[in-house]
């Protein structure tokens, strides 16, 4: 026969006490069913465990040592029970999360840096990737939540709406306008525009829309894939370009940051995930997320 986990927590017990009464009450169990339980271990593993006369009950020489080595079983299953627990909990774990720019240059490395505080346990693998890509990559489960321009329109998709920004204008800081007391849209007409490529649909649509409003399409002298490569480019004199407000928060040198005036729509960043796919740790950070949302960070 087989054993189980009742016959190797029966055999601690009694290995600790060498007393089968003592044993059977700590066990809560009868002292002869702790004996057939004992003699069933015995059987299986097909050597004596235990002496027993009269007067005593003492371990055999591989007794010792099968209590030494099933003593560390027990407890690594142990860790493991606790550990599935936690799991599922949402106390440990990992979340998959994808951010685009305006998400990494806006609020997200705060809200990232306190949920690593309040959840150590759970581990947040971030990874760049634009609005489009995120979109495709939550329906194929490559992600577990999404930072990205605008809400995803998919039957299992929910979201939070994290942070608005709104329609900056990137200046050289030689530029004619940096002096002008405003700037409207309107006034970039003739200006050569560095803008971010294709990987930045979602935003483009929404500066292309905005400027055919105002009679004109965006003269682009160059695109860039990053952040960090639109704001070089401008600095350098390339072009101007038109980004999300959080700009506001990286100082760059040659580069300068003024409002447009007659702009007033917002560029949203929304947290969307799947919901046939909420793992206990995407639970546990969405919990979180919620809480600083209506704490207003």
């Amino acid at each position: 026969m087989r054993f189980d986990l009742r016959h190797l927590e029966s055999f601690t017990v009694l290995a600790e006490e060498l007393h089968f009464g003592r044993a059977a009450a700590r066990l809560h169990v009868t002292q002869p069913a702790l004996s057939r339980t004992i003699r069933q271990l015995e059987n299986a593993l097909g050597y004596d465990l235990l002496r027993r006369t009269t007067r005593k009950v003492e371990l055999t020489d591989a007794g010792r040592t099968f209590c030494k080595e099933s003593a560390a079983g027990l407890a690594q299953i142990g860790k493991a029970v606790e550990a599935g627990r936690e799991t599922a909990q949402g106390v440990v774990g990992q979340v998959r999360l994808a951010y685009m720019d305006f998400a990494i240059t806006g609020g997200l490395p705060d809200l990232v840096q306190a949920f690593r505080d309040a959840h150590p346990a759970i581990r947040l693998r971030l990874e760049y990737m634009p609005t489009a890509l995120q979109r495709d990559s939550l329906l194929q489960q490559r992600i577990d939540i999404g930072f990205m321009i605008g809400s995803f329109d998919f039957p299992d998709a929910r979201e939070l709406h994290v942070e608005d920004h709104s329609f900056v204008v990137l200046l050289p800081e030689n530029h004619r306008l940096t002096g002008a007391r405003q700037i409207g849209l309107a006034d970039l007409a003739n200006e050569d525009f560095v803008l971010g490529d294709l990987g930045w649909s979602a935003f483009r649509e929404r500066l292309f829309a905005l400027c055919r409003g105002h009679g004109f399409l965006p003269n682009i002298a160059q695109e860039a894939s990053t952040t960090e490569g639109i704001f070089g480019l401008v600095s350098v004199g390339v072009g101007i370009s038109v980004y999300a407000s959080s700009a506001r928060r990286v100082h760059r040198r040659g580069m300068v940051v003024r409002p447009l005036a007659d702009v007033s729509e917002m560029i949203p960043t929304i947290a969307v995930w799947d919901a046939r796919a909420e793992t206990p740790g995407l639970r546990t950070f969405i919990a979180f997320l919620r809480r600083r949302l209506a704490a207003g960070r």
